[in-house]
């Protein structure tokens, strides 16, 4: 899946030192829930253990070819919500220096587009922290709606004492 500026491929455990200098940002990870990645094998850890599945993505910016971030979809039995089976939760996160740009946008909605297409999920839910707006901003330019309401998520490694905010998307009919 890919646009013009990025692309979505499976993660490799050479992008761990990429990753590494992007995720030990410490305005990066606690935003999404998880604490700054404290070196380059935690990094790779989290590639094989994580990230190395069919419903995650590193965003490559194609002008680097570096993972930028990452996007895709828990399946209910392994979201942060309680969800139907037929459903699925989305996240993302994005390096600091790409924040503004709308790269969150589009790589959500290449998530978006798989998830209903290729999966055929009903419903596709988001959270992020309250304190986050810029993160349900990219949902709500993909469509999400608000629920208006708030749960905690005890399973977080960062923020499981704090609300997120629920949005939910339903597919075009």
């Amino acid at each position: 899946m890919e646009t013009e500026r990025i692309l979505l491929r499976p993660w490799r455990e050479s992008d761990a030192e990429t990753l590494f200098k992007y995720a030990s940002d410490p305005e990066v990870g606690p935003r999404a829930g998880w604490p700054p990645h404290k070196s380059v094998e935690e990094s790779r850890e989290i590639i094989r253990n994580i990230f190395s599945t069919e419903s995650m993505w590193a965003v490559e910016w194609k002008e680097t070819q570096e993972a930028i971030g990452c996007v895709g979809y828990l399946p209910a039995s392994h979201s942060n919500l309680d969800i139907d089976d037929d459903q699925a939760e989305v996240g993302y996160w994005i390096a600091r220096p790409f924040w503004g740009r709308g790269i969150c946008t589009e790589a959500l909605r290449m998530v978006i587009d798989y998830c209903f297409a290729e999966k055929e999920f009903s419903v596709l839910w988001g959270d992020f922290f309250p304190d986050n707006p810029a993160s349900g901003k990219v949902m709500e330019k993909c469509g999400f709606v608000d629920t208006g309401r708030e749960v905690l998520c005890p399973n977080l490694e960062v923020g499981y004492d704090r609300p997120v905010r629920i949005l939910r998307l339903e597919p075009a009919r």
